[in-house]
């Protein structure tokens, strides 16, 4: 079970727990298959409502948190369990792919195109819903189409990356998902 630290272990301006952050953390990473003996800090800055979320550091392994990736929206200020999967979730299959060599060309996170950040995000989210989690397929299809066209190419694309099995995929393959959208947006212009 990889060890989880969440940063500030007390909020005032937000009604969070990070002892429940914490548990949630644990389990996502489980299922996810971090390493059991990885040490994750996740530093939540609750000052900010938006939701922006990034790997600030692989070694050691500091994920940063917009305190709004974590908030419910219909109860504004307050904890969602179900965000709190869904965001790590998606940062902590990011964090595997980026421990395995295959993705050792991808750039980090500041580095990375709008679309190459949300095919990557395709893939990570749809191992998700593999691992049992509840991802929203139709918000992520349509995130997805914004970056690589309304066009029948970036849905097959699409489809490709959310129904890759674990494992299946390296940094080229997301590349090369980026290269065919951007073959399709050509041609159809």
């Amino acid at each position: 079970m990889a060890v989880i630290t969440v940063t500030p272990q007390q909020f005032t301006m937000v009604h969070f727990d990070a002892a429940r952050i914490a548990e949630l953390a644990s389990d996502v990473a489980d299922r996810v298959g971090l390493p059991a003996d990885l040490a994750v800090t996740v530093e939540v800055d609750e000052k900010v409502p938006l939701g922006r979320t990034r790997i600030a550091s692989l070694d050691p392994l500091v994920v940063a948190v917009q305190g709004g990736a974590f908030e419910n929206a219909k109860n504004l200020r307050h904890l969602s369990d179900h965000s709190v999967v869904d965001v790590l979730g998606r940062i902590f299959h990011r964090v595997a792919d980026r421990l395995d060599p295959r993705f050792a060309d991808a750039p980090d996170d500041d580095g990375l195109t709008l679309q190459q950040a949300t095919a990557w995000d395709a893939y990570a989210v749809g191992r998700c819903e593999q691992a049992g989690f509840t991802p929203q397929k139709q918000r992520r299809l349509y995130h997805f189409r914004n970056r690589h066209g309304f066009n029948d190419v970036a849905d097959r694309v699409f489809e490709r990356l959310w129904s890759a099995p674990p494992g299946s995929l390296g940094w080229a393959d997301i590349q090369a998902a980026c290269d065919e959208t951007a073959a399709g947006r050509e041609s159809a212009a």
